[in-house]
């Protein structure tokens, strides 16, 4: 991956098209987080409901927080403790922002920074975040090379950033949504980062 094909993703996103790129986890597919016209395609493609909530992603950790400053001490300090990495975070929405990506809740939001490594280091550059879904169909299995994902589902989309070989499990989802008023936290759903991390980076 080099900056010139990480410039490029950046310019499909900043004009609502949907791109196949590389995470910590998996493959996921991108859009500008605010295209109606980008989200609807990408939920098409993947035959997900359009009620289904999805994730932010921003690539710097300090660019996330800038955008969310409606975010308690308590619940930043906790995202800082567990970002960047391959969590997603379900944080307050209280300005309801990303109200694409919030399906029925939308003063809840999924949060994410990847760790970005070795053949991915590249794309830690990128500063415009996007709304963002594992490629896979609504269902199947989430792929860890672009030769993984669905044929009819890369043929779709208008632009592939290749990372190689990813590590294939999907990402931790651990909701902050009341840790600011009482501390309080759950897993979701278990995945890339076991349980007891995340337990270590919030006690």
């Amino acid at each position: 991956m080099t900056a010139d094909e990480v410039a490029t993703f950046e310019r499909c996103i900043s004009v609502g098209g949907v791109a196949l790129f590389p995470a910590d986890t998996v493959y996921g597919l991108a859009t500008e987080p605010h295209s109606r016209e980008g989200v609807d395609r990408l939920y098409r493609l993947k035959g997900r409901s359009p009620e289904a909530p999805a994730a932010v992603m921003f690539f710097d950790l300090e660019l996330a927080l800038a955008a969310l400053p409606e975010l308690g001490a308590r619940t930043c300090e906790a995202v800082a403790r567990l970002l960047p990495g391959a969590l997603t975070l379900v944080v307050p929405n209280p300005a309801r922002r990303y109200p694409l990506a919030c399906g029925p809740e939308p003063e809840r939001l999924g949060l994410r920074v990847p760790l970005l490594e070795g053949e991915l280091a590249p794309l830690a550059a990128a500063s415009w975040p996007v709304l963002q879904s594992s490629a896979n169909r609504s269902g199947a299995r989430e792929a860890s090379r672009v030769g993984d994902v669905d044929e009819e589902l890369r043929a779709g989309v208008d632009m592939i950033l290749d990372g190689g070989q990813l590590p294939g499990t999907p990402s931790t989802v651990v909701d902050l949504s009341e840790y600011e008023s009482d501390g309080s936290w759950d897993v979701l759903r278990e995945g890339a980062v076991p349980r007891e991390a995340v337990v270590r980076c919030l006690r």
